[in-house]
């Protein structure tokens, strides 16, 4: 059987992503920092889908022990891993920090992933597997491109350039990925999931604007259901066998901006976020 891990997968997108899986038959693990919540994900995917086999783990994207401890775990319960979904991601109307001392949205959108990621590449080497990016077209949010005199948000701090910052170093990410795991069969993709009618923004530290923006925007945004559609063609679609380092939207490839096809940032990027989170190739 298939194993998938979806990060963030106890509401919204992320739990749409984790039954879709299971539907398509995967042995999914959900990643999630609430225990409980993760548990009541994982009984609603096993109702919808009978017979489905989920499992739930503690995952902290803000915390680097968390991390190194869920992808050692990880390791040794499943050591053949088909897809990681890397959907996780916040909001924070203030700037925060994590565990680590990272500036939040930085540290869990786009730091806790990349170590996730390369802590688990060789389960994923073993089934030459695929990495689904969650990113967005908010990777816009920054035009002049990622902040590297900036990059934790101390001179100052705004939640749109924070978030779209981290959805941009997302969208290298994949692009630094596809080309450093080429040889070893591992595919790596982005995408934007369209507007989602989901939690983003009010299970972080979103406030106020969390609500504000779902208040104004809910006409206009997808079900989870129907966003996680992109995601899930990345993870499962043969179409997709051998593509890598593209961004997708609507399940079709998608337009990103010019500064989300830098790839001298993208390994800029890269050389930074190893440096920070102690990581070496």
């Amino acid at each position: 059987m298939p194993v998938s891990i979806v990060t963030g997968s106890n509401t919204g997108l992320g739990l749409a992503t984790a039954e879709g899986l299971a539907r398509a038959g995967h042995q999914v693990v959900l990643a999630v920092r609430n225990q409980a919540k993760g548990d009541t994900a994982a009984a609603e995917i096993r109702a919808a889908v009978p017979g489905a086999d989920v499992e739930v783990m503690h995952l902290d994207l803000a915390s680097l022990t968390s991390v190194r401890a869920f992808a050692a775990e990880v390791a040794g319960r499943h050591p053949r891993l088909d897809v990681l979904v890397n959907n996780a991601g916040l909001v924070n109307r203030e700037r925060t920090t994590t565990e680590d001392g990272f500036e939040s949205t930085f540290g869990v959108n786009h730091l806790g992933h990349f170590l996730l990621t390369n802590l688990l590449h060789d389960p994923l080497a073993a089934t030459q597997g695929r990495v689904v990016v969650v990113a967005s077209l908010a990777h816009r949010f920054v035009p002049r491109g990622i902040p590297f005199d900036d990059l934790q948000s101390e001179r100052s701090y705004s939640w749109m350039k924070a978030y779209g910052a981290s959805k941009l170093a997302n969208i290298l990410f994949a692009r630094s990925l596809a080309r450093r795991w080429r040889g070893d069969g591992i595919t790596a993709n982005s995408l934007h999931p369209g507007f989602v009618a989901s939690r983003l923004g009010r299970d972080g530290d979103g406030g106020r604007l969390g609500d504000i923006a779902m208040t104004i925007g809910r006409p206009f945004a997808k079900s989870p259901a129907r966003a996680a559609q992109t995601s899930l063609h990345l993870a499962l679609s043969p179409a997709m066998a051998g593509v890598s380092g593209q961004f997708y939207a609507n399940s079709k490839p998608g337009r990103a901006a010019g500064t989300a096809r830098d790839d001298a940032a993208a390994e800029r990027l890269w050389d930074i976020s190893a440096q920070l989170v102690g990581w070496t190739d």
